[in-house]
C-alpha cells in the first residue's frame, strides 16, 4: 500500500471529525450567547416529532409523514433506559461516518470529504433521518454495484424504514438491475423486499386512519404539500417566500431558506443532467425524480436537506475536483479556487448550523 493510499482514508476520518467539530463549535456558540440548554438546542425542529412517535405513536395525523424507523429505534433503547436523544445522537454520528465511507468506496476522498463539509450538514449531526438514510442508501449503492444484490435489498430497505427518500432509490435500483447483466429476476425479486418495507408503513397508517392516503394527508396538512402544481407556479411561490416581506417581523431569516431552496434545487437540476449527459440513467433518475417532487410541490422545501442524499451530486464534484489543469498556473488557481470553496462551505456549515441549534428554521 502507498502512503497515498493510507493517507486518503485518514483524511476522510479527520474531516469526519473536524466537521463534527465545527457543528459543535456553532452549538456551543449558541449556548453560550443565549443561555440555551442543550437538549433545546438538538431538539428542534423534526426531532419533535420523532419524539412524539417514539413516545406515544403516531396519535397525531400530521406525525403520518415521518417514517418509524428512528422512532422505533430511539423508544427500543429507551426501554433499557438509554435517553432518546442520546439514541438519535448516536445513530446521527455513526450513519454521518458510514456514509462518508461508501462515498469514499464510491468515488474517493473527495465526494466524501466534500460531503461532511456540506453546508446544511447540521443535519446529519442532530436526531434526524438525513444520517442514518445516507449511510444505508450509499452502502446498498455500492453493493448494487458490486452485484451484492441481496446486500443492497436489505440495506435499502432499512433506508425505506428512515425516509420515503427510499422510493426513489428502490425506484433508481430497478433501472440499475435492468443495465447489469445476467439474473435479472433475480435482481429485481431481491428488490421486493424494500417495496415491502414501504408498503407496510402505508398498511399501518390504513389500519390506523382507514386511508391509503393517510401519509399524503399528513404532507398536506403539515407541509402545504398538496395537490401537483405546474413548476412555475411553484416557482413563483417559492421566490415569493424568499422575499423577507413575505414573513412576519422578527422571521426574516426564513426567506434566506426558501433563496437556499432555489439554488439548490438547480444544483439538483445540473447533477441530473450531468448524469444523462454521462448516460448514467440510474443515478440521474434517483436525483432527477425527487427535483420533479419538489418542483411540483406547492413550493420548494426541504430540498436543502434532500441534497446530502444526492450522492451523484458528490461523486461529480469529486471528479471535477480532481481534473488538473495541464499548466503549473492553472493547477495553482484551480487549487485556490477548491480551497476557496471548501472554506466558504465551513463558514456556511457554522452558520447554517447556529440557525438550526437557536431555533431558527433551517430547511
Amino acid at each position: 500500500m502507498t502512503r497515498r493510499t493510507t493517507l486518503e482514508p485518514r483524511l476522510v476520518v479527520q474531516t469526519w471529525l473536524a466537521s463534527r467539530g465545527l457543528v459543535l463549535l456553532a452549538l456551543l456558540i449558541v449556548m453560550i450567547s443565549t443561555g440555551r440548554r442543550l437538549s433545546d438546542a438538538l431538539a428542534g425542529w423534526d426531532v419533535q416529532h420523532f419524539l412524539a412517535i417514539a413516545q406515544v405513536g403516531y396519535s397525531d395525523p400530521e406525525n403520518m409523514a415521518f417514517f418509524p424507523a428512528l422512532p422505533a429505534v430511539m423508544r427500543a433503547l429507551a426501554a433499557i433506559g438509554v435517553p432518546m436523544l442520546v439514541t438519535g445522537e448516536l445513530l446521527a454520528l455513526a450513519g454521518s461516518a458510514f456514509a462518508a465511507w461508501a462515498l469514499y468506496r464510491l468515488g474517493g476522498v473527495l465526494p466524501a470529504v466534500f460531503w461532511l463539509l456540506a453546508p446544511m450538514t447540521v443535519f446529519t449531526a442532530v436526531p434526524y433521518t438525513e444520517a442514518p438514510f445516507a449511510a444505508a442508501a450509499f452502502w446498498a449503492w455500492e453493493r448494487a454495484l458490486s452485484r451484492r444484490w441481496w446486500q443492497a435489498s436489505l440495506l435499502a430497505a432499512l433506508a425505506c424504514g428512515f425516509r420515503v427518500s427510499g422510493v426513489f432509490l428502490v425506484g433508481a435500483l430497478v433501472i440499475l438491475a435492468v443495465y447489469q447483466r445476467g439474473r435479472l429476476g433475480m435482481r429485481l425479486a431481491t428488490l421486493l423486499l424494500p417495496v415491502a418495507v414501504v408498503a407496510g408503513y402505508l398498511a399501518y397508517l390504513h389500519s390506523l386512519t382507514g386511508s391509503w392516503m393517510a401519509w399524503f394527508n399528513a404532507q398536506s396538512q403539515g407541509w402545504s404539500r398538496h395537490g401537483i402544481h405546474s413548476p412555475l407556479e411553484s416557482f413563483q411561490n417559492t421566490l415569493d417566500a424568499a422575499h423577507a416581506s413575505y414573513w412576519p417581523a422578527g422571521q426574516h431569516l426564513v426567506a434566506v431558506m426558501f433563496a437556499a431552496e432555489i439554488m439548490t434545487i438547480a444544483v439538483g437540476t445540473i447533477t441530473t443532467v450531468w448524469c444523462l449527459v454521462r448516460r448514467e440513467w440510474p443515478e440521474a433518475a434517483y436525483v432527477g425524480v425527487q427535483v420533479l417532487v419538489f418542483v411540483t410541490s406547492y413550493w420548494w422545501m426541504s430540498s436543502n436537506r434532500a441534497l446530502l442524499l444526492w450522492f451523484p451530486l458528490f461523486l461529480l464534484l469529486g471528479r471535477l475536483a480532481s481534473r488538473r489543469p495541464k499548466s503549473q498556473l492553472g493547477r495553482l488557481l484551480w487549487g485556490g479556487f477548491i480551497a476557496l470553496g471548501v472554506t466558504a462551505s465551513c463558514l456556511a456549515l457554522v452558520g447554517w448550523s447556529w440557525l438550526f441549534f437557536s431555533g431558527h428554521w433551517a430547511s
